[in-house]
């Protein structure tokens, strides 16, 4: 099997709120991702769940590049998905791009070969 990159257009910048973020129900390996916008307009995407017990990263509060677990409070680095130390773990990262204000996310699609 050969992996290949995808690009889905998601909408505009300006549709994630500041610090905030949407989850998109379509996703990574059938789980949900998670688009996470900077009060620097930066943009970042996860797997919308925390490595510890799964919540919602979508649900949690985005501070700097790193947003906070509504669960357990565990905090994930938005460009690594690593979890911030005493704490253990990583949450898949997603591909994305901004083209002219307009959101990409990149999705693994495979490929049978021959």
């Amino acid at each position: 099997m050969l992996d290949s990159l995808t690009w889905k257009k998601i909408g505009p910048l300006a549709n994630i709120p500041v610090r905030g973020s949407r989850r998109l129900c379509f996703g990574a390996g059938g789980k949900p991702i998670a688009i996470f916008r900077t009060g620097e307009n930066k943009v970042f995407a996860l797997v919308d769940e925390c490595p510890h017990k799964k919540g919602p990263l979508s649900e949690g509060i985005v501070s700097g590049e790193s947003v906070t677990c509504p669960l357990h409070n565990w905090v994930i680095g938005l460009d690594s998905g690593l979890a911030a130390e005493p704490d253990e773990g990583r949450t898949q990262t997603i591909p994305l791009k901004l083209i002219n204000g307009e959101i990409y996310v990149g999705l693994q699609l495979e490929r049978a070969c021959g």
